[in-house]
């Protein structure tokens, strides 16, 4: 049997408070009616009848009656008390007074001390419901789990707890109060809490397997041309940039296998890659012989950047470049975000949060 779901959130709302318990107000209707139509809970003709009631007096032991319908959940917070006047800034003090190992909590401030007990107190609960999955709702409790913050670059990936109690997957979503506030926030948060459907299947963050080809020689260039790159249905192409150059290109023919040519290389006194004019002259004639190959459609994030790019800066053209998933995604949704970082957290499976894990992030492009 699959073990129920580790739902945490921020702290307790007044609803909450008065019967002592988690997403029983309005936060909770929205996280119910959102898992409902993400597929992860189904709501029967008595779920409907109690968030009915709950509408119409706006008790919130109507919610509750929901959720005990659904051992399949487990509710919680980070603080199971309800902060003076609804802010957690009440909780909070100066630097010196923090909790010992934990870093600012975002804008919010730090913790003071006299709450680490709230922390002692959810690891006590995880431990002992050890569930395969917490869904950690908004970043009280990503920063409680992981001492980290930034929800917005965290959600729909999955990681593994370091603070608090270690090695329990978490995946990270908004906090329902942000899709109200914002509920441009709520497709997406839909989408993101259905994977809780699989992620709860097994208890370890499981990747999808990649083959990368890094550090390539002109030789490693060539074969994987011949052998993966000609022929292939539809090459996936990318470049990172710094000023005028190109600081590396990366061709994916297949979603499991990617040859990345860099050019800059921040270890070389001279800072590029390759050791002479005319290797670095050999690799871009052969990327210009994939790019302007007519007969191999190709694949773009954001290409009218990267083919203007490339033709400005080295006289390299583009043919053949047949979809573009920025510009897709876009007229799909047009009110989400159309960043490389946001589209992979969506349709590329649980790759992790990429975009956080380079300490140096020059090259890399702000998600938009």
């Amino acid at each position: 049997m699959t073990k129920p779901i580790f739902l945490v959130g921020e702290a307790r709302g007044s609803n909450e408070d008065r019967i002592k318990s988690s997403f029983v107000g309005a936060s909770g209707v929205e996280l119910l009616r959102m898992l409902s139509d993400a597929g992860v809970m189904s709501l029967s003709d008595s779920d409907w009848a109690w968030l009915r009631a709950y509408y119409a007096k706006g008790d919130p032991k109507y919610v509750e009656e929901i959720w005990k319908a659904h051992p399949e959940f487990y509710r919680t917070n980070v603080f199971n008390l309800h902060p003076p006047g609804d802010r957690l800034e009440n909780f909070c003090g100066d630097r010196r007074e923090a909790i010992p190992g934990y870093p600012k909590l975002g804008t919010i401030g730090w913790i003071h001390h006299e709450y680490a007990g709230e922390l002692d107190r959810l690891g006590d609960e995880i431990i002992a419901h050890d569930p395969n999955l917490i869904v950690a709702l908004g970043n009280t409790p990503i920063w409680a789990l992981t001492g980290r913050t930034g929800v917005s670059k965290l959600r729909g990936t999955t990681c593994l707890s370091s603070h608090c109690v270690s090695d329990y997957k978490l995946l990270c979503c908004y906090h329902p109060a942000a899709v109200i506030r914002q509920y441009e926030l709520r497709p997406v948060t839909v989408i993101d809490l259905h994977k809780a459907i699989r992620e709860n299947e097994f208890p370890e963050i499981r990747r999808p397997s990649v083959s990368i080809w890094v550090e390539p020689t002109l030789t490693d260039i060539e074969r994987f041309i011949h052998e993966h790159i000609q022929g292939c249905p539809l090459l996936s192409a990318d470049i990172e940039t710094a000023g005028t150059r190109v600081t590396g290109l990366s061709l994916a023919p297949r979603r499991d296998l990617v040859l990345v040519i860099p050019f800059d290389d921040p270890r070389q006194p001279d800072r590029c890659y390759w050791r002479t004019a005319e290797d670095e002259r050999r690799a871009w004639e052969m990327v210009r012989g994939v790019l302007e190959d007519p007969t191999i459609p190709k694949l773009f994030q954001n290409g009218l950047y990267d083919i203007a790019f490339n033709w400005r800066a080295y006289g390299v053209r583009t043919f053949a470049a047949a979809e573009d998933t920025m510009l897709l995604s876009h007229a799909l949704q047009p009110e989400s975000l159309k960043g490389l970082g946001f589209l992979g957290s969506v349709y590329a499976g649980d790759h992790g949060a990429w975009k956080t894990q380079r300490k140096d992030n020059e090259t890399i492009k702000r998600d938009s």
